[in-house]
């Protein structure tokens, strides 16, 4: 049997925010309930009993201060680890929802990365070993990527990718035959509060053409839609 994905609420009223996290979330193997406000945020905790909630401080009616405290107060629930979403600027937003027992705290504008460090290392004090998650390894035709150690094989040669160039790649594999624009990608790839210009995507879409396409000036696996974007041709990896 596989083992059941860690349930992830998220609690977030902005939805271009709470889109990037599920996605980031969702990527890493986690299962993710989604909230714009406080009662639903707290129904969902009393019936799906997620391993971790995700919190935004500044919402509608109910704050992220209050759901804390509700969910603090709970006899089934006070011990449910919580990471609090704060604004730059509001120090004592972190000061108070740490006091109020938030775990920890992100601060926006953040990266997918520190996110995703942060969710796990929360998640690793609670739960200890239950948070190992199953080896993810792709294999198609020529390509092997190893998702843990962060090795990509073609044709049993070992390529040497640099750090964003494998998340790119990753990336690509993981939503074939999907043409993205780069606008896309960067929010998606990068992050949408990292600033760097567009054309970032096509300096690091050809460096990756490079290692792993057979022949760069002609492009069969990360394919050019001009005017539109790029799109990964899984098939060709077969021929």
């Amino acid at each position: 049997m596989g083992q059941e994905k860690k349930k992830i609420l998220v609690v977030e009223d902005e939805k271009d925010i709470r889109e990037l996290v599920r996605y980031n979330l969702e990527q890493e193997g986690f299962s993710v309930l989604e909230a714009e406000e406080g009662e639903l945020a707290l129904a969902l905790v009393q019936r799906e009993r997620p391993a971790l909630v995700i919190l935004d401080i500044m919402l509608p009616g109910m704050s992220g201060l209050d759901i804390c405290r509700a969910i603090r107060q709970g006899e089934e629930t006070s011990r449910l680890p919580i990471l609090m979403l704060t604004a730059k600027a509001a120090e004592v937003d972190k000061v108070v929802g740490l006091e109020m027992g938030a775990d920890d705290y992100v601060t926006k504008p953040f990266s997918p990365r520190e996110l995703l460090a942060r969710v796990k290392a929360v998640l690793r004090r609670a739960l200890g070993p239950e948070l190992e998650r199953p080896h993810e390894v792709y294999r198609r035709g020529r390509l092997r990527i190893d998702f843990d150690t962060y090795q990509v094989s073609l044709d049993d040669r070992e390529v040497e990718l640099s750090l964003r160039e494998f998340e790119l790649l990753a990336f690509f594999v993981r939503h074939p035959n999907r043409v993205f624009e780069r606008a896309q990608l960067l929010d998606m790839v990068w992050g949408r509060d990292t600033y760097v210009e567009p054309r970032t995507v096509d300096v690091h879409v050809r460096r990756l053409r490079m290692r792993i396409e057979r022949d760069d000036a002609r492009p069969e696996l990360i394919v050019t839609l001009r005017g539109v974007g790029y799109k990964f041709n899984d098939a060709a990896l077969d021929a």
